[in-house]
């Protein structure tokens, strides 16, 4: 694929890896509209110029990533691979005009057939646009609260051994665990029933902004987060 121009839509909240320590999963737009996923990209290592924001257009060199099945699966040409930001687009005063003609051009709404798509040897759809019928629920449920111990004393190592050598006066450091996990219960045309979990960075961030969440404070948020969802005014794509 070489150097490919990709708009931003998706960028998960890092997790740890045993070969690459710290990763970022990325999705977005090719320029022809059709779905892309970049994996794996140590996101929070990457030269400040080149750490992009969702909806910004970038350029970088990418080759198939051969390890993964999914047709729509590509990864940086080395670890090093620069992200260039070459363009953005904007909400247009909050009516996201330009973004939605990217983004809604190809809708899915009955949940059941898009994951026999997902399952279709000659599709393997991963990647998609999908729009509820209606929200049932919001939850937040409580996970490990630390990372794997294996991995991220492996990471530490790795980053000491890094700093030892390079004299850096800014270590990096290994990115909070979230101790929750968010999902959406939902349905769809057809009557199906589903949980979809959020990965997006920005659930992580909205976490991390407040002070530490009990089983009371997580169980009223997630019923605040509920009520705001089920307006009518409201668009929920996914």
């Amino acid at each position: 694929m070489a150097l490919t121009k990709v708009l931003v839509a998706v960028k998960t909240y890092p997790t740890l890896s045993n070969k690459y320590d710290e990763l970022v999963c990325t999705a977005g737009f090719l320029e022809d509209g059709s779905w892309i996923r970049i994996y794996p990209i140590p996101f929070r290592k990457l030269d400040y110029e080149s750490q992009y924001s969702k909806y910004d257009w970038v350029e970088v060199d990418l080759e198939k990533n051969r390890s993964d099945f999914r047709s729509e699966s590509y990864r940086p040409r080395s670890i090093d691979t620069a992200f260039k930001i070459v363009g953005e687009i904007g909400t247009e005063k909050g009516t996201w005009r330009a973004r939605k003609e990217i983004v809604l051009k190809n809708v899915h709404t009955n949940i059941t057939e898009l994951i026999a798509k997902a399952r279709d040897p000659k599709q393997y759809i991963s990647l998609a646009v999908f729009k509820p019928k209606a929200i049932l629920d919001f939850t937040i449920e409580s996970v490990a609260r630390t990372w794997d111990k294996n991995k991220l004393e492996a990471l530490k190592a790795r980053a000491n051994q890094l700093n030892l050598f390079s004299n850096s006066e800014n270590p990096f450091e290994v990115v909070r665990k979230l101790p929750y996990k968010f999902s959406y219960k939902f349905s769809s045309e057809g009557g199906t029933e589903s949980t979809l979990m959020i990965e997006d960075w920005e659930i992580g961030e909205c976490w991390l902004s407040m002070k530490e969440m009990n089983k009371e404070h997580a169980k009223k948020l997630g019923k605040n987060i509920l009520r705001t969802l089920q307006k009518r005014k409201i668009c929920i794509y996914f």
